[in-house]
């Protein structure tokens, strides 16, 4: 019963992805994408002269900016604020455009869970609109533990809120592209949020991480595939 979802979906079954770019007219680069319900919309705008207070003029500068649906930014949103920040820079050449700041824009549309992989993908989609160098793409998926352990991709809100962890994982869309530091398997992102949150040696709960990015890691080369071919069948037009 634990495995029953919505349409009937299997557990490692992602919902229909959809990228588009170039859908605003006064942005340097814009993209909107959605993850089933869930949809963001993402705009940049420079690089323009000049970094942020605290940032090394010899490298360029990334701003994120969230924009939830409605009212002020909360504490949820301020943080995938930052790990959205640090996932763009750790993809982005800072070298190329030294002592600039690229500002990228992030609203949300509409929230049916895996808000951030859905984020993620429409603030790359944006940046190589605007023709941003990027290391590489980065390809986003969410994974949800259920209380008997089983692991749900690409859950929706109501699984979610229902799952008893949630552990977000970013990849680079080939192992090939990357340029280089670490692993060349390496996560370029990971939040957890539940049991597997904090610092724990628990084997038990470990495992159940692991066995998270395997599964997450698993659906990188489709789901890359997909957003690649969405990415270039519109550059072709």
């Amino acid at each position: 019963m634990d495995l029953e979802r919505e349409g009937g979906r299997g557990a490692n079954q992602l919902r229909p992805i959809d990228c588009s770019r170039n859908v605003l007219s006064r942005a340097h680069g814009s993209a909107s994408c959605s993850h089933g319900e869930t949809r963001v919309l993402a705009a940049v705008y420079g690089p323009k002269a000049g970094t942020k207070k605290n940032e090394n003029p010899e490298k360029a500068c990334i701003e994120v900016i969230w924009k939830p649906k409605s009212g002020q930014i909360g504490k949820p949103e301020k943080e995938f604020q930052m790990i959205l920040k640090r996932t763009l820079q750790n993809i982005c050449l800072l070298n190329v455009h030294p002592n600039t700041t690229t500002s990228i824009i992030v609203q949300v549309v509409h929230d049916d869970g895996s808000l951030l992989p859905c984020a993620i993908h429409a603030a790359c989609a944006a940046l190589i609109d605007a023709g941003i160098p990027l290391k590489y793409l980065a390809v986003s998926i969410s994974c949800c533990l259920t209380e008997s352990g089983k692991i749900l991709l690409d859950p929706n809100k109501l699984e979610e809120q229902k799952m008893k962890a949630f552990v977000c994982l970013a990849f680079p869309s080939s192992v090939h592209s990357v340029l280089t530091e670490g692993s060349i398997n390496g996560i370029i992102t990971s939040l957890t949020h539940g049991v597997m949150a904090g610092y724990t040696f628990l084997t038990l709960i470990l495992d159940e991480y692991f066995q998270c990015v395997e599964q997450g890691r698993a659906a990188i080369t489709p789901l890359s595939n997909i957003l690649k071919k969405k990415l270039q069948s519109q550059s072709a037009e």
